[in-house]
């Protein structure tokens, strides 16, 4: 790079800069500033308004994992669809191919799932781990 291409970030630099040391100013000011007055309400677990009941800690079924994984794992290969279809022409038969590939590796993840019983809420967890 030369010099006339570092000046153009010169004021990007100065912005990041600006906004760290004001970041700084205010945290700095806050805890110096800022009153401390720590009860039992204050250091309570807030819900959304509610008023927690039982353990944070609590366990709970790991059907919620598997739903929120498998969501995002198919959240993100569909997005990988607008692409292709974006430059399905100029990809012709090869790109065809290869979107079926990349469905068929995605049908058969789905597949697996399912026979897994990762999809049937209806199995309590213990009884499916038994018939993998």
């Amino acid at each position: 790079m030369t010099g006339n291409d570092l000046q153009a970030y010169a004021p990007l630099l100065l912005h990041l800069i600006l906004a760290m040391v004001l970041a700084g100013a205010l945290l700095t000011l806050s805890s110096l500033v800022g009153w401390r007055r720590p009860s039992k309400v204050k250091s309570q677990a807030y819900e959304c308004g509610i008023t927690p009941t039982g353990d944070a800690r609590a366990p709970f079924s790991v059907k919620f994992y598997l739903v929120g994984i498998i969501f995002i794992l198919f959240d993100v290969e569909a997005i990988f669809l607008y692409p292709w279809a974006f430059i399905f022409r100029s990809l012709r038969w090869f790109g065809f191919v290869e979107m079926l590939l990349y469905i068929a590796i995605l049908l058969v993840g789905y597949f697996y799932l399912w026979k897994k019983g990762a999809l049937d809420w209806n199995r309590p967890a213990a009884r499916r781990d038994r018939t993998s």
